[in-house]
């Protein structure tokens, strides 16, 4: 849902305080990557403290933060996160687990086998054909959808993390609808903020209300 105007005001004032250059990964940020389990916690817009962080936008890898153990770990959680069955996404941001850099993991449903894929430094650098409109969630916003204006498909850029050399590729359908939602999240934009329409989604909090009584989706008590 939509912010009131005075909020949006001191929100932006927030954020131009926290965007400028950041060197290597935090000690918050290194915290959060080796205290975690393979299943990250998620930031969900209800908590005050996680909606401020998902709307920070994220820094850029450096070369030696690709190649570092921390990126790995980061990658590896991203992805045992969204396949979780907790979870279940197509796409997560690393600002949804609480690190702000600019990665992502990306479900290739454009792909044989459909497989997950983490991309550094990612950026949607064109946007292609015309706009579509259609539903999305967000781990983030847990028993919301909206219908959301998208290009139907865009060109995106990221860090090979092999090479470290930057590619592009251009994407269409679904998929190119997901980066979109994704890199969205990595400056600090929700889809709320494009959806024509918002509303409840039963199914999806039916689904999710037997891990959130066995506490899946808790705040660990050392992220406080």
């Amino acid at each position: 849902m939509r912010f009131h105007l005075a909020f949006a005001a001191a929100l932006i004032a927030f954020l131009s305080s926290c965007s400028g250059p950041r060197g290597p990964f935090d000690a918050r940020e290194r915290e959060i990557i080796a205290r975690s389990d393979s299943v990250m916690y998620v930031t969900v817009v209800s908590d005050p403290a996680d909606s401020l962080l998902l709307r920070q936008p994220c820094a850029e890898l450096t070369a030696e933060e690709i190649r570092s153990d921390a990126y790995r770990a980061l990658a590896a959680k991203l992805l045992a996160t969204v396949r979780s069955p907790q979870q279940g996404g197509v796409g997560i941001a690393a600002p949804q687990v609480g690190v702000l850099r600019r990665v992502a993991a990306i479900q290739r449903l454009d792909r044989p086998d459909e497989p997950f894929v983490v991309y550094p430094n990612i950026r949607v650098v064109k946007h292609l054909g015309d706009t579509v409109r259609g539903p999305e969630g967000c781990l983030s916003i847990p028993g919301r959808r909206g219908i959301v204006p998208r290009s139907e498909g865009v060109v995106i850029a990221w860090t090979d993390p092999e090479s470290l050399q930057t590619v592009s590729e251009e994407v269409h359908g679904y998929t190119a609808i997901i980066f979109q939602h994704e890199t969205d999240h990595l400056d600090g934009v929700l889809y709320t903020d494009r959806a024509d329409s918002l509303f409840r989604n039963p199914a999806w909090e039916a689904e999710r209300a037997p891990f959130a009584a066995q506490g899946a989706y808790d705040k660990p008590a050392w992220w406080k």
